[in-house]
């Protein structure tokens, strides 16, 4: 075989930084420990360090051990020696070195090598970076440095010589692989005859399970001694040790004995087989595997009811059998043989005592955590796990009475019962308890026959029902009875009125149901309890009871119905009889106007009455009056209060707007302008619009008229509200800019418009030729001038006017005469 013996570089370099005389001595960097070469084998090592520099001074290339590894190489067959040596990188700086020592040469008798290179690859500018022995070389030495081509020439060897080979790397840091390339053989290397394939190295791998404790660190003691019995095979000549790396396994240093303790759950073991008489040695490996035994089912927590069996069922302790859980644990796993065992502690089962009996009663309040030890009997592996056990408490179960009423009519003591009402009473208000009922234990106890607790009807009086109540979480059970009378006592029917005014007028309002207790309890005993149910079904087996304010559900009239209990028993079964008064249907907010210039007349104020007859209601004003229509002569705000006969009321407001005729405080007028201009000022309580010259308009809301011709008007100005009209003249001065004297009657005068007997009666006119000379002098409130002068017609031509008004102000300017 050809094994591949590789070192690992860090575990190497880890051994040799050891300062111990033994791990330094065991290290093949010095000739009495070099590795036998057997088997023409091919080798992948790594180099680090030396031990004793041997090599300086008895090699012709001028070298010297940097990084060492020496070989022992014994020839069996005549041949040639060769070899080629490939570091592991292919970078040219990557440089090794090797020196041959022989024939026959002994540690201490070396003497001069017979074959070196020292070659450096990169400095000879070589393709590559190998080195070796070749029978294509001629030279028995090369190097140092740029000489050569790092290859020598093979050896012609001789069966039964020996010769040292040492492999040095003075530059890099990678590992290299030796093959050999001769026709020389080599000793033949042990073999390991419990690998039917020789060219493997690897045995099958060993499973093992953690038995050694504490149990749970995947840490074991590993036992090789049968494994080492059936390698050697009563062979005399073979030595087998066991080692944690490759590299001790190939120096044969740090062997771990055949019974040693594991490192990892998971660790490779190198297996050193030599050959005691050549040296020769193989390596092969074994992968370890420790498991925490797990062939098991994880167990669930053990729960079970508490139990009277001491004679209590509400104390906290029960009965366990712990063959449950041993079925649980194994069930399915095949071909199982395993002692299981309970303990109150992980101490006592790891070591095996105080084991707790299979029937087992707790003695402390749980949950409490129960240990298990399992051990395989098969293999001895042993596992350990845990579950809770816990007494899961026993739902109260009282034994109670119901009382209920005979209201149908027929006082023979059946009626219906709503069981579900006393369920709290039962368990105490347990909100995890689940209660059923029954009519027999034994239906009760096989939870079968269920009767429907909403609505059972008697069929004795008394009767006697059974529960079982159920704890929801737990599905512990316990039972009790229950005691069902019927009464026949009786409450009073009650009525409550409320009149619609939420705000909504539909029918429906909120009743405070409170008001009728007095009714329905008057004759009563003191300390019954009441409550109030929408429909009689539910007063009779008390479902959905109302709250205190209740909204009815039928509009304007509905019966809803009072319960009347003495402790829980049924007294008597009331109706109630709600209803909602409609309201009066009034136009509730009304706005009218009083023109104040009426005064003292009067308006009519009516209570707005909508559909109906006035005389169906009573009114109340704020005025202290008391009819449905009054009369006012002011503005202000008027309310009035509508009520009916069931004293239901709306109130009515009703504002009276103060309008009045406009008084018109000033008019401000702009004219003689190109754009004249009238603007009226008025004062009053109405709201008012303007119209120019026309008492029927058109009116316009602006108070300013622009634009106005030149000319005498009447400004009219109307209350909106029909309170009336007031109106006031105005002048508007202006100067026509020609006329036409030519006795067709249109223009035949010209003179200042807006001026009358009311406006600016002394104004002063005169009219000049364009000369200045002085033609007439006009009185402002004649006809005008004719355009004649002394009697004569005057041309067509401009004329130039002066006018004074009688406010002072004068114009000056000019006019057309056109003929």
């Amino acid at each position: 075989m050809k094994p591949n013996l590789s070192l690992n570089k860090n575990l190497l370099a880890l051994a040799i930084s050891c300062f111990s005389i033994f791990c330094y001595s065991q290290e093949p960097n010095d000739c009495v420990n070099a590795i036998t070469v057997c088997g023409n084998s091919s080798f992948v090592f790594d180099v680090n360090g030396i031990g004793v520099q041997e090599v300086e001074g008895r090699n012709n290339c001028s070298s010297r051990e940097n990084n060492s590894i020496w070989f022992q190489i014994t020839i069996a067959e005549s041949g040639t020696l060769a070899f080629t040596l490939t570091p592991g990188s292919t970078s040219i700086s990557e440089d090794y070195d090797f020196f041959l020592f022989g024939p026959n040469a002994t540690c201490d008798n070396l003497g001069q090598t017979i074959r070196c290179s020292t070659t450096n690859p990169q400095a000879a500018n070589q393709g590559n970076n190998l080195t070796g022995m070749s029978a294509n070389d001629p030279d028995p030495n090369e190097g140092p440095g740029e000489d050569g081509d790092s290859f020598v020439s093979s050896l012609d060897v001789i069966a039964g010589q020996t010769f040292f080979l040492v492999i040095d790397r003075p530059v890099g840091n990678s590992p290299f692989s030796l093959e050999w390339t001769g026709t020389a053989t080599f000793p033949d290397s042990p073999s390991n005859p419990l690998l039917t394939n020789q060219n493997t190295t690897s045995l099958p791998p060993l499973e093992l399970c953690d038995n050694v404790a504490p149990f749970d660190d995947l840490i074991t003691e590993i036992d090789l001694t049968s494994l080492r019995q059936d390698i050697i095979n009563g062979e005399g000549d073979v030595a087998v040790s066991f080692h944690n790396t490759e590299n001790d396994a190939n120096v044969s240093i740090n062997a771990l004995g055949d019974i040693f303790t594991s490192f990892f759950s998971t660790q490779t073991v190198f297996i050193r087989i030599e050959n005691s008489t050549t040296g020769c040695f193989i390596v092969n490996t074994m992968t370890v595997n420790i498991n925490s035994f797990s062939n098991f089912n994880p167990p669930t927590t053990y729960e079970v009811c508490d139990d009277d069996t001491d004679g209590d069922d509400q104390n906290g302790q029960a009965t366990f059998d712990f063959d449950v859980k041993t079925q649980e644990i194994t069930n399915g796993i095949l071909g199982g043989n395993f002692n299981i065992s309970y303990h109150l502690s992980q101490a006592d089962a790891e070591t095996d005592t105080s084991a707790l009996p299979t029937i087992y009663t707790n003695t402390s309040a749980t949950p409490t955590e129960i240990f298990v030890r399992i051990e395989d009997l098969v293999d001895g592996c042993v596992g350990f796990t845990s579950f809770d056990i816990v007494v899961a408490a026993k739902p109260i179960a009282n034994d109670v009475s119901l009382i209920q009423c005979d209201e149908d009519g027929i006082p023979e003591g059946f009626t219906t019962f709503n069981l579900n009402e006393i369920s709290s009473d039962v368990t105490n208000g347990d909100s995890n308890a689940d209660v059923s009922y029954f009519l027999s234990q034994t239906d009760a106890d096989n939870n079968e026959n269920e009767i429907n607790a909403s609505a059972f009807d008697n069929f004795f009086n008394p009767q006697i029902v059974y529960t079982r109540v159920t704890n929801t979480s737990t599905g512990c059970v316990n039972f009790s009875e229950v005691s069902l009378e019927v009464s026949t006592t009786s409450s009073n029917n009650a009525s409550i009125a409320v009149c619609d005014d939420d705000g909504n007028e539909d029918g429906f309002a909120v009743f405070n149901l409170n008001d009728t207790n007095a009714i329905v309890l008057a004759g009563a005993p003191a300390g019954l309890d009441l409550q109030y149910f929408e429909t009689y079904e539910d007063a009779l087996v008390e479902t959905n009871p109302l709250g205190t304010n209740f909204t009815n559900t039928i509009p304007y009239n509905q019966t809803i119905y009072a319960r009347v209990e003495n402790s829980n028993a049924c007294y008597g079964i009331s109706e109630v009889e709600l209803t909602v008064y409609e309201l009066p249907n009034i136009e509730t907010e009304f706005e009218t106007l009083y023109c104040l210039n009426s005064f003292p007349e009067t308006i009519v104020l009516d209570a707005g009455i909508i559909d109906d007859s006035p005389s169906n209601y009573i009114f109340d004003w704020s005025t202290g009056e008391n009819t449905a229509t009054i009369e006012v002569s002011a503005a202000g705000t008027y309310n009035v209060r509508v009520s009916n006969v069931n004293g239901c009321f709306k109130d009515r407001t009703i504002t009276v707007l103060p309008s009045n005729i406009a008084t018109i405080d000033a008019i401000e007028v702009i004219d003689a302008s190109n754009n004249n201009s009238i603007t009226v000022l008025v004062s009053g309580e109405g709201d008012y619009e303007y119209a120019l010259d026309d008492i029927n308009g058109p009116y316009q809301d602006s108070n300013i008229f622009e634009d106005v011709l030149p000319g005498l008007y009447t400004i009219f100005v109307r209350d909106k509200n029909d309170c009336g009209i007031e109106d006031k003249l105005v002048s508007v001065i202006g100067f026509p800019k020609f006329f036409t004297p030519n006795g067709d009657g249109t223009n035949e005068f010209w003179q200042v418009k807006g001026i009358s007997r009311q406006f600016q009666p002394n104004t002063s006119i005169l009219i000049f030729d364009r000369f200045g000379k002085l033609l007439a002098e006009l009185n402002p409130l004649g006809g005008g001038w004719d355009g004649t002068y002394k009697g004569k017609k005057m041309p067509s031509s401009d004329y130039w006017f002066k006018v004074e008004l009688e406010d002072g102000r004068i114009f000056t300017s000019h006019f057309s005469l056109v003929r």
